[in-house]
């Protein structure tokens, strides 16, 4: 398997936690898995952008149009990490309105903050959410709900219910929409 993934967000919310979730389910999985902890200014809530690399690489920097799936917890910073997407293969994953503009690549667009202002989930929870998302509509995801599942449970015991019904929420919400 060889898969890169670039995770797009602000400061604080959970980008890098998504890149050791990813991690964990490569390992699970019996993956090589290589992968960056931050890039930006994420203590000042700035931009920050991540990337994952699963499989048999040797850097665990993304090119540009290498990646095979953007994450973005906002809008903007889908737009400012584009540029690492495959040209034509390159799916796009979105939390973002109905106003985000139509891209040359296969988008993923829901409203997650929309979502969490109804209480639907906590608004601390937008990645495990919108990874939730992933696993309900990107086909060549590489793992399944219960990789992910398991990884959130090493991740942190503690957390890990509360997590993981973020998780099922989001693949109802994108089922349901999508239906």
């Amino acid at each position: 398997m060889r898969y890169q993934v670039v995770i797009a967000g602000f400061g604080g919310q959970g980008v890098v936690f998504l890149v050791k979730v990813l991690s964990i389910a490569s390992s699970l999985k019996n993956e090589k898995c290589l992968g960056t902890e931050n890039h930006g200014m994420s203590q000042r809530g700035g931009s920050v952008s991540c990337y994952v690399k699963i499989g048999d690489f040797n850097s665990p920097a993304i090119d540009e149009g290498q990646a095979d799936l953007l994450i973005a917890l906002e809008g903007n910073e889908a737009l400012r990490n584009i540029q690492f997407l495959q040209p034509k293969n390159g799916i796009i994953v979105v939390n973002a309105d109905k106003n985000f503009p139509n891209l040359d690549y296969e988008t993923i667009k829901i409203d997650a903050f929309s979502k969490a202002n109804q209480n639907i989930f906590n608004i601390q929870a937008l990645n495990v959410y919108m990874l939730g998302v992933c696993l309900a509509k990107v086909q060549n995801f590489p793992f399944t709900q219960e990789d992910i599942e398991q990884a959130v449970h090493v991740m942190n015991e503690k957390v890990a219910d509360k997590n993981i019904a973020v998780l099922r929420q989001a693949i109802k919400d994108v089922n349901e929409e999508h239906a």
